[in-house]
């Protein structure tokens, strides 16, 4: 029997690890693979996916559509076709833009052989921050382009209204592919007895991912404790800057925190010791992102840390 193969994509701070991570409970008596690729080299999100029975790799640094992970990417798929797996999930980068997965999926297909029957690419789509995402990055449009079905991600806090503009807005970009929505990763699992194949709308394309395209990452490094007032006002100073902030803090009184950023909501949950704190930046403005960052913890935070690429 063939592994089923699903894509997951959408922007940065769409939903997607938390949708996959529901995904994994729903499925949990199902011997499952997954691939999760992050921009940078540090895994954030590849921290949070680990759990007992599911066997995962990490593709970072980069797009799995880009040239430089596509042959990692179509080496994964095929080490990992050899363990029978019934379902296969790829988690893609944020900034991952899938118009050339079909010339992916042949490739594995030649090295591999016919292990994988790809079900079809699920867009995740913020209803909060779409608009102003469709604006800054034209990878946005492309994964929605590209998908078969969008989830519409955040619909218990956007309001009737905005849901019907933002449906509206996926069904102007591809008029063919199936909608749903989420709360807090919780959805609709009846498409997995469905081959989503069917709501193909796009051809095949370039994709726009590239070495020359691929935004500036940085990973900051932090021994000790935070207060969580301190930490909150940077990262709001940091929001303007950004696509996403994420990582995981040791906050003062509170213990270990899983810290989220999208636009300007910024989101805290308990989590695991970690060790040390970290948090990556996804920046809007390449490296001069730097100054920015170490002039603004120096004022409001005012402790040792470390910044690196």
């Amino acid at each position: 029997m063939k592994t089923k193969l699903y894509l997951f994509t959408g922007f940065l701070g769409s939903g997607k690890t938390t949708i996959l991570l529901e995904m994994l409970k729903k499925l949990e008596n199902n011997k499952i693979g997954v691939i999760q690729n992050e921009i940078g080299k540090i895994s954030i999100d590849g921290e949070i996916l680990k759990k007992d029975g599911i066997q995962m790799v990490e593709l970072n640094r980069g797009s799995i559509f880009c040239s430089c992970l596509k042959l990692n990417f179509v080496q994964a798929l095929s080490d990992m076709s050899e363990n029978n797996f019934e379902y296969m999930f790829v988690e893609s980068s944020g900034i991952g833009d899938p118009s050339n997965l079909d010339e992916i999926l042949k490739a594995v297909k030649v090295v591999a052989g016919d292990k994988y029957d790809f079900r079809g690419s699920i867009c995740i789509v913020d209803a909060l921050n779409l608009d102003n995402q469709l604006k800054e990055d034209e990878t946005v449009e492309r994964q929605i382009k590209h998908c078969n079905m969008a989830v519409i991600t955040k619909t218990d806090i956007c309001g009737d209204e905005k849901f019907d503009t933002i449906f509206e807005k996926i069904k102007e970009i591809n008029p063919i592919c199936k909608i749903e929505k989420s709360v807090n990763g919780i959805m609709d699992y009846s498409f997995l007895e469905e081959d989503l194949m069917k709501y193909k709308w796009a051809e095949s394309e370039e994709s726009i991912n590239s070495i020359d395209t691929k935004p500036k990452t940085l990973f900051l490094n932090f021994e000790g404790e935070i207060e969580k007032t301190k930490l909150t006002q940077f990262l709001e100073e940091m929001t303007e800057d950004v696509y996403r902030m994420k990582g995981f803090f040791k906050i003062k009184e509170y213990g270990w925190n899983q810290v989220d950023v999208v636009g300007k909501k910024i989101d805290y949950k308990t989590c695991t010791d970690k060790g040390s704190s970290q948090l990556v930046f996804i920046s809007k403005k390449g490296p001069t992102i730097i100054r920015k960052i170490f002039s603004s913890w120096e004022k409001i935070v005012g402790l040792e840390m470390k910044l690196k690429n």
